[in-house]
Formats: C-alpha cells, sequence, structure tokens
C-alpha cells in the first residue's frame, strides 16, 4: 500500500465508503469524516478518524477530499450547499468524486471547483463491497494529468486497477458503460438460470459446466451464485443499478446513441423496486423473472 503521509477528507461513509476510508488510515493518512448518519462517525472516530460536522469544516481541514455519495443529487448538496465543500474549500485542493454521477453535472461541478482555485478528478469504482473490503476495486480517472497524479496515491490505497482515462467526466462515462454491462450481463445471468430451473435442471450445475466457457464471467460466479442461494444481502442495490441504468440512459440521448437493451433492463429494475425488493442486491433481479 502507498505511505500516504497527508490529511485526506472523507465524505460518504456507506457500504462502500467506510471500508475505503479505513484504507486510507491504514496507508499512513489522517482522515477527517463526515457522513449524514453518525453512528459510522463515532464508530471511526474511536479509530482515530477525526469527525467534522459538515462538508465545509472537511474541507476547511484536508487539501485532499473524498466523495463517496449514493447519487448526483447528494454531490450537488454536499459540494454546493450552504455548508458544503466549496464554502471551505482551501486554496489548490482537491476534491475527488468516487460516486457513480451523472456526466455532465460532473463537468460542472468541476468547472465550480476550478473556479475557487482547486482541482477536481471524477474516479467512479467497480467491484463493489468486495472490492471496498479488500481494496481492490477497479478505479476509472477523469481529470488533468497533474490532479490524476495528485490522486494516484490515495487510489492505490483503495484499488488495484486504476485507469486514467481521459479529462474530467471521462471516468464517468466509462462507469456509465460499466453498469450497461453490468445490468444487462445479470440480466442474461438471470434469464438462463430461470430457462434452466423452468426445465427441470440443477442450475447449480449448469454454473458449474460454465466453467472456463464464453458464458463465465465475474457476474456468473458471483451474482449467479447468490441466484441459486436465494441470498440478496447488498453489495450493490438493486435501486443503485437502476439509478445507474438511467443516467446511462439520459447521457445516451445526449450524445445521440440508442441503447434499447439498456432500457428494457432499466424496465425490469423498476418492477423490482415497485415490488419492494430495491433495498435488495442488484442480482435479485432474478426475482423478477421467478
Amino acid at each position: 500500500m502507498s505511505d500516504l503521509d497527508q490529511t485526506i477528507g472523507f465524505i460518504g461513509l456507506g457500504l462502500m465508503g467506510r471500508p475505503m476510508a479505513l484504507h486510507l488510515q491504514r496507508a499512513g493518512a489522517g482522515l477527517v469524516i463526515h457522513n449524514r448518519s453518525r453512528g459510522v462517525v463515532e464508530e471511526l472516530a474511536a479509530q482515530g478518524m477525526t469527525p467534522a460536522a459538515s462538508p465545509r469544516q472537511v474541507a476547511e481541514r484536508a487539501p485532499m477530499v473524498i466523495m463517496m455519495l449514493p447519487d448526483t443529487p447528494a454531490v450537488e448538496q454536499v459540494l454546493c450547499g450552504g455548508e458544503g465543500v466549496l464554502a471551505g474549500i482551501q486554496p489548490g485542493a482537491l476534491v475527488i468524486d468516487m460516486g457513480t454521477t451523472a456526466v455532465m453535472a460532473t463537468r460542472r461541478f468541476a468547472d465550480l471547483v476550478h473556479g475557487r482555485g482547486g482541482e477536481y478528478v471524477d474516479a467512479p469504482v467497480s467491484g463493489g463491497q468486495v472490492g471496498a473490503r479488500e481494496a481492490s476495486l477497479t478505479i476509472m480517472a477523469g481529470g488533468s494529468e497533474q490532479a490524476f497524479a495528485r490522486a494516484a496515491p490515495a487510489l492505490a490505497a483503495m484499488g488495484t486497477n486504476i485507469t486514467h482515462v481521459g479529462a474530467v467526466s471521462a471516468g464517468q462515462v466509462a462507469k456509465a458503460a460499466n453498469q450497461v454491462i453490468v445490468g444487462l450481463t445479470i440480466g442474461a445471468v438471470a434469464e438462463a438460470l430461470t430457462l434452466v430451473k423452468k426445465c427441470g435442471v440443477d442450475p447449480a450445475k449448469v454454473r458449474q459446466a460454465f466453467k472456463g466457457g464464453f458464458a463465465w464471467s465475474r457476474i456468473m460466479e458471483l451474482h449467479g451464485q447468490r441466484m441459486i442461494d436465494g441470498t440478496f444481502e447488498p453489495g450493490g442495490k438493486a435501486l443503485t443499478q437502476r439509478k445507474d441504468l438511467q443516467q446511462a440512459l439520459e447521457l445516451a440521448q445526449v450524445v445521440g446513441a440508442r441503447l434499447p437493451a439498456t432500457a428494457l433492463n432499466r424496465d425490469l429494475y423498476d418492477e423490482l423496486i415497485a415490488s419492494g425488493d430495491g433495498e435488495l442486491d442488484h442480482s435479485a433481479l432474478i426475482k423478477v423473472l421467478e
């Protein structure tokens, strides 16, 4: 891991953010933390992190601020609210957004940070709660070469496959594409295993037969097993997957791309959420088909 002898602010300590902050601390960083719910802040404060009452206080105390937030409105509030990061940002500070945020909004947020003399990197992640816990996240970064170089040691404490994709928002473009693939592949695995079950064949044995073939994937490995076991404790929530698919569809509309299968997949997640299962893991999509 990197030796991070610096103060880093971290805002958003949920399923993903909490283990990510712990990895930064283990790599040597001093953490100033804020979260909407206070329980996790108190827990991490007992482990040596410094609590802050607002995003503004985080920015006032840390020259690097990392956000791991659930959606674009949350990023907007944390950055631009009356007690937001922009109200307390230090000259030359680096703001890193590691959530999945809309592309056009990301460009606007970066402009606001640049207008205050700071730098901005969008660095969304893939790998779910397992990747966050094991510091093995895939990280897709957008920003200037200088900003990415500053961010790289911190990112290396949380992930293993870190790619500078391009300028600001390129990381979010990559994440939108990632989520299209994830959503559609979960749908494909769910349909295939449902077909197997309806035919009276053991889905566990069929999944085993797929190993090493073209149908095998990380999603078949993890989510296929969850579908077979019927265990849907969230690593990535169905609500979040649906939000990411909608963002991809909105981006496609802006740039004139057709994503018909993505729209169908989004609609299936709408059915799952309408049935009351939005808080389950996104692999619970199979429940709609069953």
